[in-house]
């Protein structure tokens, strides 16, 4: 008998289809999140869900699948359109030049940000400063996560940061 005939077909096709990665390998952590329970759809210039089109919202989802694949710390290093302008900024304080107020629900020891979407679409939200620590006297179960992204609010047509240039 040859060697071909010893191949067990059924294994190989059976272990084609585990998964190749593992928690071990600490992908996940590198995977920024987006997380929702910050979201304020109440402010005259910012929008909910209900307001944009159905194009709209594919598109917004196109981009969370895409930017969830890497950290945000990738994010804010890539440029996009001709002026080298930032995918991701981290703006630190609430701006005081706004069309939108900081909303009472949101910690005020957060660093807001914002992703760009597309021409005046922005994604406006807060992410926790990196080795941001309690006082000793709060114990945590969990310690918090900097590549998480909440999002606040959408802004369809760049109201949120209104000294940046469009």
């Amino acid at each position: 008998m040859s060697a071909k005939e010893f191949i067990n077909k059924r294994k190989l096709a059976f272990l084609e289809n585990l998964p190749s990665i593992s928690l071990e390998s600490g992908e996940i952590v590198e995977r920024c999140k987006f997380n929702f329970s910050f979201f304020d759809c109440t402010q005259p210039h910012g929008q909910d869900f209900q307001d944009w089109s159905h194009n709209e919202l594919i598109k917004l989802m196109d981009k969370l699948k895409n930017y969830s694949g890497s950290s945000l710390e990738y994010w804010r290093h890539q440029r996009v359109g001709r002026g080298g302008l930032k995918v991701f900024e981290i703006y630190g304080d609430f701006p005081k030049k706004s069309n939108f107020i900081h909303p009472k629900h949101v910690p005020h020891d957060v660093s807001w940000a914002r992703f760009r979407l597309e021409n005046l679409v922005r994604l406006v939200g807060f992410i926790v400063p990196k080795g941001f620590k309690c006082a000793e006297t709060i114990d945590l179960p969990q310690p918090f996560d900097s590549n998480t992204f909440y999002v606040v609010f959408l802004d369809r047509d760049h109201k949120f940061y209104v000294t940046e240039e469009p």
